[in-house]
């Protein structure tokens, strides 16, 4: 099996071109590939396959072998390997998701390779029922179909938790900004989180610092590959449920520990933009 390993924003993946041939078990495959010391090492493996309602489709699988629906910094990724590897001339590439279809900006360095891309990652779902959760444990306020900043008790300790789904189930925590969030024991919480009855499809969380109206911090726990360096999606339903709490503007930076995302929620339209790096680490060749 041919392969590429690429990232965006740190959060990496292997790519496998199917759409001339497709993978026998790619859930087996990604747990393989992803293991960071006896595989290649990923948070997740992503197939770019041939689609007959856009230009190709994403099928993306998490560490564990679980199919995710979307991956924003994954997509970005598979942007530049379709325009780098000539399956595409275009610079607008359409991608079919389990999310539905998202449409990708590619821009270009100097050398003429994808260097950034822009996402058109859609509308945000905020009616809990559809983000999905559990909303005989975790409810909305009185009169309210979304959950915004309500208490969530995990491991024996409250929070406050605002859910947002952008094609797959966050929730949204926001920490003092007193606490040093790069030495914040997500490892010990995040789990809590991942598997709470609250969230019957599990839950990415994400952790978040208010620097200012246009600059967040942010760190992320993924369901099915525990912490990693970005999450796009997340970094849309982060940014989204800060505006819903009235912490920041339409638009600002995100910055994750593998590096900065650009956030817009286009209200008016109630479409997010996401808008970061797609890097090529490495390409090579490994057994199924």
């Amino acid at each position: 099996m041919k392969f590429t390993k690429m990232q965006g924003a740190g959060n990496d993946y292997i790519y496998v071109d199917c759409t001339k041939k497709l993978l026998k078990n790619p859930s087996k495959t990604a747990i393989k590939v992803s293991e960071r010391h006896f595989g290649i090492g990923s948070d997740g493996m992503i197939l770019i396959k041939s689609s007959d309602k856009a230009d190709f489709f994403m099928e993306m699988y998490n560490a564990d072998g679980s199919q995710g629906k979307m991956c924003g910094n994954g997509i970005r990724c598979v942007g530049k390997y379709v325009y780098d590897n000539k399956l595409t001339d275009k610079t607008t590439v359409k991608v079919d998701t389990l999310s539905g279809v998202k449409t990708l900006e590619l821009k270009l360095g100097d050398d003429g390779k994808v260097e950034s891309v822009k996402v058109d990652m859609g509308a945000p779902i905020l009616e809990a029922e559809k983000v999905p959760v559990n909303t005989a444990v975790l409810k909305p306020a009185d009169g309210e179909t979304a959950v915004i900043n309500q208490p969530l008790v995990v491991d024996g300790k409250s929070y406050n938790v605002t859910c947002v789904s952008m094609g797959n189930p966050h929730a949204i925590v926001y920490l003092d900004n007193d606490i040093d969030i790069k030495k914040f024991e997500l490892e010990k919480i995040g789990p809590g989180f991942e598997k709470h009855e609250a969230f019957p499809e599990q839950v990415n969380t994400e952790f978040i610092q208010v620097v200012d109206r246009k600059n967040l911090n942010m760190r992320v726990w993924e369901r099915g590959s525990g912490e990693t360096l970005a999450c796009g999606t997340g970094a849309c339903a982060s940014l989204v449920a800060t505006v819903l709490n009235g912490m920041c503007d339409d638009e600002a930076t995100l910055h994750l520990l593998g590096g900065d995302l650009k956030i817009n929620w286009d209200r008016e339209n109630n479409t997010v933009y996401l808008e970061g790096p797609a890097v090529t680490i490495c390409t090579g060749e490994i057994d199924e």
